[in-house]
């Protein structure tokens, strides 16, 4: 046998270290842990000077204040003209202030519009309409979102759909459906179900709500279901408490919508008694004066306007609520 001389294993030189990649390396560290700056058009250090902050507060002040006159000058003029003479709404160039401030227009317009009476009708539509909304469109978007029927999808892309079709398109086959109903053969005119049955099938509101739904943790559910809690509780005692900002959002939408509706009240309540208050003012602004006119478009306004003054955080608060927080 010849002798096998065997030879240690030759050592693999180390790789020298490339090129500033330790530079690299040190800065991409230090760039993580070294704080955000924010960069803006003035630096913070401006902003902490003497005339940095009184640049400042005199630009804030001045987009503030421009805002606010264009957002409110519209209204301050509505309620103006109706405390002028037809004699100053004609003038030219306009006055910005009325010569006398007699409140008694708005009393005349009360009387002689019969706005009483267009108002009680239309709070029994609008409230209809809200308690049908809530009604419909909750149990709907609940099923969609948390019960997972078959073609669910296919059922919620086919509501979605009906909001790229433009109102006037569907005017007349829904006037043909309301004056002759399908199977009940009902005719629904003159009724408060003409405004209150369209009102509630809105695709819109069923899109917010379930968006909403699905923000509820599936793990909230479940445990009410192992507990022996049936769907329809789940809804009531569980989905419905913690969705109060997009119930509330859908509520004020939902009355504002029927509030300020026209052409369709116009078609489908042509008895001067059932008239709606927008309506009703068009139907006899022909033979009242303009400030008179004026006068009735404010007091229609004002329960719209209440209604946004009081429930404008539940608007904010529906419209960026996406998720729950433990």
């Amino acid at each position: 046998m010849s002798n096998l001389t065997v030879h240690p294993p030759r050592p693999v030189p180390a790789r020298p270290p490339e090129r500033g990649s330790g530079k690299k390396t040190r800065r991409t560290r230090a760039a993580k842990e070294a704080p955000r700056e924010f960069r803006s058009l003035v630096s913070p250090h401006t902003l902490n000077t003497p005339r940095g902050r009184l640049i400042y507060r005199i630009t804030l002040t001045l987009v503030v204040v421009v805002f606010t006159a264009v957002f409110v000058f519209p209204l301050y003029w509505m309620v103006t003209g109706a405390l002028k003479t037809p004699e100053e709404l004609a003038q030219i160039p306009p006055s910005f202030f009325p010569t006398s401030f007699d409140f008694g227009v708005y009393a005349e317009a009360w009387d002689q519009l019969d706005l009483g009476l267009f108002l009680t009708n239309t709070v029994v539509y609008a409230g209809g309409a809200w308690l049908f909304t809530l009604a419909i469109d909750v149990s709907a978007a609940y099923a969609l979102s948390k019960l997972r029927p078959v073609l669910g999808n296919v059922v919620l892309a086919l509501m979605l759909a009906t909001l790229m079709i433009p109102p006037m398109v569907i005017l007349l086959p829904a006037y043909l459906t309301v004056k002759d109903m399908p199977i009940f053969g009902w005719d629904l005119l003159n009724t408060p179900w003409v405004i209150w049955l369209p009102a509630a099938a809105n695709g819109f509101f069923i899109f917010l709500l379930k968006r909403f739904f699905d923000s509820i943790p599936r793990e909230l559910l479940e445990a009410a279901q192992i507990d022996g809690a049936s769907p329809a509780r789940i809804l009531w005692s569980i989905v419905l408490p913690v969705s109060r900002p997009i119930l509330g959002v859908v509520s004020i939408l939902s009355v504002v919508n029927v509030w300020k509706d026209f052409v369709w009240p116009l078609l489908v309540l042509p008895d001067g008694d059932k008239m709606t208050i927008s309506v009703g003012i068009a139907s006899l602004s022909a033979q009242m004066p303009q400030n008179v006119l004026i006068a009735s478009l404010v007091i229609a306004s004002i329960p719209t306007m209440v209604v946004f003054f009081i429930f404008q955080r539940s608007i904010m608060a529906g419209l960026t609520a996406g998720s729950l927080k433990g």
